[in-house]
């Protein structure tokens, strides 16, 4: 049985590991560039797992990891049964569909990289929509007339090259801090010590740059639990 907390983070994400660092870990930069797989800080008890943002929610849902920081997109994507704890404010960004303005789809055909996100975005709006799942360029899925329409992240897009606009907003994201339920109630202290200790850096960090959110905590979530 091991001692540490494993954390699960996505790999050369810089915005995670200065977070820690300003929460008062001080971790190496060695997390943003080794190639190592799990690299242990035995002085703060805690032990990071480097992985792809899009993995991070089954290494926590299966209890490889404890813990884990991923986009508010990957969690609706992969509707994995873990808890969110903490909205760190890092990283936002809003998912969105693109199209061509005036160009009105009855039952369009949507090429996406999250695909249960745009089916229950269509479902919702009671409008029938063809999903077509893809991982390459989705401005090609529209320029080569696959697909008439895009759902994706703001910023992923190139909207001047691709021509294509946001019609709608579907929601907006931002990283978050995940817990596997049965790790929660076995290291319950732990974890929301360093829930607190991220929840103050965030702060201060937003009240600087006045840029970011400030971190909303999910208090019913955490005070069900017993807190």
């Amino acid at each position: 049985m091991r001692t540490e907390l494993r954390i699960a983070i996505p790999k050369g994400q810089t915005t995670v590991t200065q977070i820690f660092k300003q929460a008062g870990y001080s971790i190496s930069d060695e997390l943003e560039v080794s190639r190592k797989y799990i690299i242990p800080i035995p002085y703060f008890g805690l032990s990071f797992i480097l992985a792809k943002a899009i993995d991070i929610p089954t290494y926590v849902a299966y209890g490889a990891a404890d813990i884990g920081i991923v986009g508010k997109e990957v969690l609706l994507e992969n509707q994995r049964d873990v808890y969110e704890l903490l909205d760190l404010g890092i990283t936002p960004n809003t998912l969105a569909v693109f199209g061509k303005l005036g160009q009105i789809q009855t039952n369009p055909k949507v090429a996406t990289a999250y695909p249960n996100i745009a089916s229950a975005y269509y479902r919702d709006k009671g409008q029938q929509a063809e999903i077509i799942p893809l991982n390459g360029s989705l401005e090609l899925a529209t320029e080569s007339g696959l697909a008439d329409c895009i759902v994706d992240v703001v910023g992923s897009i190139n909207v001047d090259r691709s021509k294509l606009s946001v019609l709608d907003t579907i929601q907006h994201i931002s990283s978050r801090l995940i817990a596997n339920r049965a790790s929660y109630m076995l290291n319950n202290d732990q974890i929301n010590q360093l829930c607190d200790r991220l929840s103050a850096a965030i702060a201060i960090h937003s009240q600087a740059a006045q840029s970011r959110t400030t971190p909303n905590i999910v208090l019913e979530e955490r005070s069900r639990l017993g807190e």
